[in-house]
């Protein structure tokens, strides 16, 4: 049971059941993978929502996430962080790479000319703008070291609060406000935005 963002163990379960799980499954349990699936399936899914907002995509991704949960459970590490954490993390990472999937498909079809936005100059103008704009702050965030990077994503991004990040990257919620002050610090400073 999740209580203000802390798991709290009940009925004999550790803290950390889904890391227990994950062990489990790790070793072939089919059983504890079902009990995984049954707990987790549905904050996954919603966290995944939230990103992609297509319900038929979020689904595919779910699937995915947790192929690769009974394909990579021993990858887990207990004494690392949190099994709920480290399954979040894994879904947003996929449903994150689903928008960049699509965003490159989208490109590639503007490339080619296979989409045509807007016929009026005024439109073109406008989306020529934002491209070079996006192109800036995808180029600012890169520079940033991966840590910074990965707290203003999941923030902006992903919409998650400051503790949700915190419980995601299982890192200090301290860590993480030094974090996005810090990265978007270094935001400003290299797209010259001054306040």
């Amino acid at each position: 049971m999740v209580i203000d963002g802390v798991d709290v163990p009940e009925d004999g379960q550790s803290a950390d059941h889904a890391g227990d799980l994950l062990v489990r499954i790790a070793d072939g349990d089919q059983a504890a993978f079902a009990e995984l699936y049954d707990t987790l399936s549905s904050r996954v899914f919603g966290l995944i929502r939230r990103v992609l907002v297509d319900p038929s995509q979020s689904e595919e991704v779910l699937q995915e996430v947790f192929l690769e949960v009974w394909q990579s459970a021993s990858s887990f590490a207990p004494n690392k962080g949190q099994g709920r954490s480290w399954i979040l993390t894994m879904a947003h990472r996929r449903a994150v790479d689903r928008v960049r999937s699509a965003q490159s498909s989208v490109d590639r079809d503007m490339r080619v000319g296979a989409r045509d936005a807007y016929t009026q100059e005024e439109g073109i103008a406008e989306q020529v703008e934002m491209k070079i704009e996006g192109r800036r702050v995808v180029r600012a965030l890169r520079s940033l070291p991966d840590p910074q990077r990965e707290a203003l994503t999941l923030a902006y991004f992903g919409g998650y609060s400051q503790s949700e990040i915190a419980t995601l990257l299982g890192a200090p919620l301290g860590t993480i406000k030094t974090r996005m002050r810090d990265g978007l610090n270094r935001l400003r400073q290299e797209m010259g935005v001054t306040l």
